[in-house]
């Protein structure tokens, strides 16, 4: 589960691309925060704090303003493509007790049958779940009595306690299916009895 991340922000009154190249230059990202209905508050965060925060899908921050404390989410980040700097990050405002709505990545656990692979349909899925409470990512579990043919649904996900599937429980997550080695069962033997004879 995600440990939110300590950060302290500071108030940022100048805009613009010219501005945040200097913020940038100084080490501080530029970021907005975006609450329930009050208006965007611009801010800088550490840029090395903040590039660490973002290996994790979902991060929750524990933000620190003007000797306040509050809790964000990260909603998005933009990346310069070619220096890979974190340009600028967005940031939502989270009420204690509320609930979001997060894309979290799909984890296989265990090996099926021997001669089969699971091809994965959903690589992520879409959750509700208390803001505090965001997963790294949810598992499906398969065994070595998993054959070919064995599906797995989303009602066979593990979820955090209270969280909620964005999808029906029906609704095909992987499927375990036959390799190509799988597939050549052709003996040598027979293979060459099939031959033409030289």
């Amino acid at each position: 589960m995600n440990t939110a991340a300590k950060l302290v922000g500071e108030v940022r009154a100048s805009f613009g691309k010219g501005a945040s190249r200097k913020f940038r230059a100084a080490g501080r990202t530029p970021a907005v925060i975006y609450g329930h209905g009050s208006e965007p508050r611009h801010i800088t965060l550490p840029a090395h704090e903040v590039a660490l925060v973002l290996r994790h899908k979902n991060a929750v921050i524990d933000l620190t303003i003007d000797g306040k404390e509050e809790a964000v989410l990260v909603k998005s980040a933009s990346k310069d493509p070619i220096t890979q700097i974190i340009e600028h990050i967005d940031l939502v405002e989270l009420v204690k007790g509320e609930r979001v709505h997060v894309e979290v990545p799909v984890h296989l656990v265990g090996e099926s049958m021997s001669g089969t692979i699971v091809d994965i349909e959903h690589k992520t899925v879409k959750l509700e779940v208390a803001a505090t409470s965001i997963p790294d990512f949810v598992e499906i579990h398969v065994t070595k009595d998993n054959g070919a043919g064995h599906h797995i649904l989303a009602g066979d996900i593990k979820l955090p306690e209270g969280a909620k599937l964005d999808l029906a429980d029906t609704e095909l997550v992987a499927s375990v299916v036959m390799t190509q080695a799988g597939h050549a069962d052709e003996t040598p033997a027979a293979a060459a009895a099939e031959a033409p004879k030289a």
